[in-house]
This record gives structure tokens, sequence and C-alpha cells, in this order.
């Protein structure tokens, strides 16, 4: 993976992992560091499950918000199913907000850079 292409990965790894700091400063709960990693790691899971299916389906450009449903829904997924196996929370309301927040997220950067990038083909043209 070329290092251009790592940027929207790590952008997707970071977003969640801000999601989840986010979730657990909300609910006050102790231990920052560990806590956050406590949180997050399903849903890096779910995500790096995403973004191979992406690759998989052929998908090259990260941008695409195609691809980015494809993370989203995986993270979503993937990450409340792994919850599932280790006896954590998956109440409805959790997988909603799991799924409105990371859905802005992770598809909010790509429309963004999306439209700088045509924004700035325009001004090129």
């Amino acid at each position: 993976m070329s290092s251009r292409a790592r940027v929207p990965l790590v952008a997707d790894l970071a977003l969640v992992t801000i999601f989840a700091a986010i979730g657990r400063a909300e609910h006050d709960r102790g231990n920052v560091v560990l806590g956050v990693l406590a949180t997050a790691w399903p849903f890096l899971v779910g995500v790096l499950v995403g973004w191979l299916l992406v690759r998989l389906l052929g998908r090259r450009e990260a941008l695409d918000l195609g691809a980015g449903v494809t993370v989203v829904v995986s993270a979503v997924v993937v990450g409340m199913l792994l919850r599932v196996i280790i006896g954590e929370g998956t109440a409805l309301s959790f997988i909603i907000v799991a799924t409105l927040v990371l859905g802005a997220l992770l598809l909010g950067w790509r429309a963004i850079a999306a439209w700088f990038a045509a924004r700035s083909r325009n001004d090129a043209a």
C-alpha cells in the first residue's frame, strides 16, 4: 500500500478512535488510554475488514463514497459482532448512534476531500 493510500486508512482509524474516546468521555469511564483502546478495538478491526473488502472488490479510490459505505458497514457490523463475542453491550440505541456517528465521520471526511479535489481540478482547468 502506497503512502498516499495509507492516509485515508489512518484517517478512518483515527476517527474511529475519536468516536470511542468521545463515547467513553460521555459515559464518564475511567482509564483514558487503555479504556479508549478497549472500546475502539472491535470497530478498528471492522475498519480493517472493510478496507480489505474494498481492495478485494477492486475499488482503488479511497475517496469513493461507495468504498466509504463499505468501510462504515463493516466497522459497525464487525464491531458489534466482536462486542457480542466479548460480552459487551450492543443495545439498539448504541447500534443506531454508532452507525450514524461513524457514517458521518467516515463518509463526511470523504465528501469534504472529494469536494476539494473536484474544486482543485476545476481551478486547474
